[in-house]
């Protein structure tokens, strides 16, 4: 059991409160930035301006109570309208101080609504359009990241402790598989499953017409999950295998880890207390931020395969330039990464006796 003195807590608090003011900076610089480049530095704003002054004069020109009008009567009422548009959306302020109240609000997570996108029910609210894709996003890529990470772990230990063998060296050979992303390997395991052999969907979230029944609808969306699934553990299973396997083999040649077997300590405690428990806070470290990178999902992957996902979202506000979305969803993936971070570092402090100390 781990006890801590007055000295101790104060060290862990002036530790972790320098971490959290590091942290908080990254995250305002980071969504800052994300808000210059989202809006390409004020070039967005002279875009929707064009397409509210083509809309406006639109409207006016085929309004049936503007008919007979002259051509500079439309003119000037459609200007009016406009300058009022402009004035409502913020847009005859100069971007610079648009981008400070942009980062207020992200900050504050006041999200706003979206400028072309929509939820399935209708509504504009970033935090609605967020909310209804990110259950799918989570469905796939933590399972797919939670799956990856204890083959890893698992096959990792293994090899570690059949170092040089047949096994081992198949592994480490199988490495470069990883050279290639997720979704490289997705393409052709669409041609190969759903093309040539006709087993597996194409890609989406389920059939279509989606099963009535809850249980069919629940095996359909599974069937649509194993072609993603199988190209990420393709992808990055033989690379985090590896990395695992020399890890612990790192730990394993420590002159401690020697000494417990000069002494004749048994195998298994060897393991668990000598290997096992100096790498638990990294593995730890890796399993949080795991989890927490899975909800961005993959933009690339969900587009091969048609995954209904923050990260077909994230394709789609770029490509038609709905700031809203991109600076909503980095701002929410910031605070949840930067809440991770401090809250591993607390860990760090009371677990790791070199940061209680103060070193």
């Amino acid at each position: 059991m781990i006890t801590l003195r007055k000295s101790s807590v104060i060290k862990i608090g002036r530790y972790v409160g320098f971490r959290a003011i590091t942290v908080a900076v990254a995250i305002v610089v980071a969504v800052y930035l994300t808000i210059v480049i989202a809006n390409a530095g004020g070039y967005v704003d002279e875009i929707i301006i064009s397409e509210l002054r083509f809309k406006v004069y639109e409207d006016v020109r085929t309004n049936p109570a503007y008919r007979g009008y002259t051509p500079e009567e439309i003119k000037r009422i459609a200007e009016e309208r406009i300058e009022l548009e402009i004035k409502k959306m913020g847009l005859d302020q100069h971007f610079m101080i648009r981008s400070f109240n942009y980062l207020y609000d992200a900050l504050t997570l006041n999200l706003g609504r979206a400028m072309k996108i929509f939820s399935s029910s209708g509504s504009s609210k970033v935090w609605d359009i967020i909310g209804e894709r990110l259950p799918t996003t989570i469905l796939l890529f933590t399972t797919a990241n939670v799956l990856i990470f204890l083959c890893e772990l698992f096959i990792g230990l293994s090899l570690s402790r059949r170092y040089g063998s047949k096994v081992d060296k198949l592994a480490v050979s199988l490495a470069p598989l990883s050279s290639m992303p997720g979704w490289f390997y997705g393409i052709f395991m669409i041609i190969v499953f759903a093309s040539w052999l006709g087993v597996l969907p194409y890609g989406g979230l389920v059939d279509a017409p989606p099963p009535a029944d809850p249980l069919l609808y629940a095996l359909s969306v599974l069937k649509h999950m194993i072609l993603p699934l199988l190209s990420w553990a393709v992808a990055y299973i033989p690379i985090g295998v590896y990395r695992m396997r020399t890890f612990f083999l790192m730990f394993s040649m420590e002159d401690y880890v020697d000494y417990a077997r000069a002494r004749g300590v048994p195998p298994k405690i060897i393991e668990r207390r000598y290997i096992l428990r100096p790498v638990l806070p990294p593995v730890i470290t890796d399993f949080v931020l795991v989890l927490i990178s899975s909800w961005m999902g993959a933009i690339v992957t969900e587009r091969v395969f048609n995954w209904p996902g923050v990260g077909t979202l994230m394709a789609i506000a770029i490509a038609i330039n709905d700031a809203p979305v991109i600076i909503g969803t980095v701002a929410i993936y910031a605070y949840l990464l930067g809440i991770s971070v401090i809250v591993l570092d607390l860990v760090y402090a009371i677990v790791d006796p070199r940061i209680r100390v103060g070193e």
